[in-house]
């Protein structure tokens, strides 16, 4: 079972109700696909168990040993990456061209590292992260590659807790494993990152926040889940700033058969657990962590 957690517009509290999800579920797996600006790990600390090396794109090397200078490359090159034949890799974009026109097979595609892909161990779980270089790309397909690696760990996982159950126990049907949770924290908007993530996820929550900016970002997001044809549920963070404009994104949920399920205060505590790094779940005072506790129970009825 995955849950994505979706915005459509950065800043609405997305990371803040993905981290408190994730504290209120059964140590679920997860991920955090906003990889171009990670910050679900910094709410957790543990040690990487995988590391590894995405190559997400391709750049034009020249050979200079078999480069006759002749120019081709450089007039054919729709970026204008290539200069005196020298290629300036932030505006090569991989696509080859080079290399067709030059005649002496100087001009090759080398494949580009563009993140560090992890699978970290923190005192919840387990967290896919991934940490891109600046100005990178391929972030789609990083994105499906964590929630593979993801998938990967699950099915392990599964493996080892079948092996503890006898088969007498499982011919019985005493023993009934649950599908363990995957959260996935996507990036905002409606780009091909927040595509990649939403692909084949069970249900999809939406956070948005009462502003006439949050209110047509999210009727944009809201329009992507109908389309992946996913169960989507709705969250209106603080809520009261602007309980004019709440309202109208119930009457739109209402309209478009989009369950509102949790309904968040305002509250300076949140800004707190943010500047210390902590889920907003240890603050037991906090008026919004009440509430996204009724909004868990609320979603568990999905799941």
């Amino acid at each position: 079972m995955e849950l994505v957690v979706l915005s459509g517009k950065g800043g609405t509290g997305k990371t803040t109700i993905a981290v408190a999800l994730s504290e209120l579920a059964n140590d679920p797996i997860k991920v955090d696909c906003d990889v171009d600006a990670p910050n679900f790990y910094l709410f957790y600390k543990g040690e990487d168990l995988k590391k590894e090396d995405f190559y997400g794109g391709k750049k034009a090397i020249i050979d200079k040993d078999l480069c006759t200078e002749c120019g081709l490359c450089e007039k054919y090159c729709k970026f204008d990456a290539i200069k005196n034949n020298q290629v300036n890799i932030y505006k090569c974009e991989g696509c080859g061209a080079c290399t067709i026109v030059c005649t002496e097979n100087a001009v090759k595609l080398t494949n580009e590292k563009s993140a560090d892909v992890f699978m970290t161990k923190d005192s919840k779980g387990i967290l896919s992260r991934a940490e891109m270089e600046v100005g990178s790309e391929g972030s789609g397909k990083l994105i499906t590659i964590l929630r593979k690696n993801s998938e990967e760990f699950k099915k392990k996982e599964s493996e080892i807790e079948d092996s503890k159950s006898s088969l007498v126990q499982k011919f019985k049907g005493i023993f009934n494993k649950q599908t363990k949770l995957t959260i996935v924290d996507s990036s905002p908007g409606i780009g091909c990152s927040v595509m990649a993530s939403v692909t084949g996820c069970d249900i999809a929550l939406i956070v948005t926040e009462p502003t006439k900016s949050g209110m047509e970002d999210f009727m944009r997001v809201m329009t992507l889940c109908k389309h992946f044809e996913v169960c989507t549920l709705v969250c209106i963070n603080k809520y009261d700033i602007n309980e004019e404009i709440a309202k109208q994104i119930e009457t739109l949920c209402s309209q478009e058969s989009f369950k509102v399920v949790g309904k968040i205060p305002y509250d300076d505590v949140v800004m707190q657990s943010i500047n210390e790094l902590k889920p907003i779940t240890c603050y037991k005072d906090s008026i919004a962590e009440k509430a996204i506790e009724d909004m868990w129970s609320n979603i568990k009825e999905f799941l």
